[in-house]
């Protein structure tokens, strides 16, 4: 049914995703706590920035990252001066390049779970004596818990699907940067429509499943909140 070849570019896949989203909820949720809990005129231009993404074509995000990460680019000077050479073709700038490329699906998420908190729980805590450390983590972490949740599904799943921006970031180095999408783009320039029905429809049942399992849980915990009177 699959080829070596389609299960190094799933085994590659899941490697990404999962080092993506690992990355993101680091990043994304200070990102997230800072647009809730702000209110300065920074918020709306680091909120535009975030949700960049979703406006503009893979491409053209791909394509201002090559340039950035090649031999003449700002970040590939850097990494060349700390001595890790150029990120462009390899598997450490597809990671680099998807985390700007997901941002936004994990950052809101985690962002709108927060502001549905409000002020109250948070005052309540404080006055308990919680430092903020401890508000954080006894507080608004189970209390956003769908948030963080939904985060790193929506994160995973996007990286996951991914096609334009792998393609122009890691090209097409078979156990580096050859991702499903990148493999069924393969199967289907050479006209091997087998293989390629093969791996789209994992595709689709993977993407199936991810949104039939978080609309189960995002139900479920809207009737345990209606059940505990919150």
């Amino acid at each position: 049914m699959f080829s070596e070849a389609d299960l190094a570019a799933i085994g590659l896949t899941l490697r990404l995703a999962t080092t993506v989203t690992l990355c993101l909820m680091v990043i994304g949720t200070p990102i997230a706590w800072w647009l809730a809990r702000r209110d300065s005129w920074w918020r709306g231009i680091v909120g535009a920035v975030v949700a960049l993404p979703l406006v503009l074509p893979p491409t053209v995000l791909g394509f201002y990252f090559l340039i950035a990460m090649g031999p003449q680019g700002w970040l590939g000077e850097l990494t060349q001066f700390l001595g890790l050479g150029t990120l462009a073709f390899t598997f450490q700038g597809l990671v680099v390049a998807s985390i700007f490329y997901s941002l936004p699906f994990v950052v809101q998420p985690i962002q709108n779970a927060i502001e549905a908190l409000g002020e109250r729980p948070l005052e309540v805590a404080a006055t308990l004596q919680a430092g903020p450390w401890d508000r954080f983590f006894t507080v608004v972490l189970p209390m956003a818990k769908p948030g963080f949740i939904s985060a790193a599904i929506l994160g995973f799943a996007h990286t996951v699907g991914e096609f334009g921006l792998v393609l122009m970031i890691g090209g097409n180095i078979p156990g580096e940067t050859q991702v499903v999408s990148v493999q069924i783009y393969d199967h289907v320039e050479a006209l091997d429509y087998t293989h390629a029905h093969s791996l789209s429809g994992v595709m689709v049942v993977f993407s199936f499943a991810v949104l039939l399992a978080l609309s189960v849980y995002q139900r479920k915990f809207a009737k345990s909140r209606i059940g505990y009177g919150i």
